[in-house]
């Protein structure tokens, strides 16, 4: 199971976040045996959506400028589609993302009502 603890440097309350926000993409996370490559390979991407969040006392400011008086915010979105494809990957998902999610019954019910039009 990956924890906290597997991201060193970062604080607790980030890394349980970002372990969430994984579970919700990824659920099998958390079935990755021990020093399996699949659990190495989650570690990887996720240690780098942590390296990308900045630290609490920066405000979230990314970039100010003096001259028009700019301040530009970080997003707090530091996932990229990569990220969550990658980590999909690793759960060998069965629907491609965005693709139908259920089966649908092969019969067409609708015919019986009117077996005239059938023909």
């Amino acid at each position: 199971m990956i924890t906290p603890e597997d991201f060193p440097g970062v604080a607790e309350d980030v890394a349980r976040r970002i372990l969430v926000a994984a579970r919700s993409i990824a659920p099998c996370i958390d079935s990755f045996e021990d020093e399996s490559e699949e659990r190495k390979n989650a570690l990887a991407i996720l240690r780098g959506i942590a390296a990308e969040v900045p630290s609490p006392g920066s405000r979230r400011v990314r970039a100010q400028a003096i001259g028009p008086a700019r301040v530009d915010y970080w997003n707090s979105d530091t996932w990229t589609d990569a990220d969550r494809s990658a980590l999909r990957s690793l759960c060998g998902s069965l629907a491609p993302s965005g693709g139908p999610l259920g089966s649908f019954p092969l019969d067409r019910p609708l015919s019986r009502l009117w077996p005239e039009t059938n023909a």
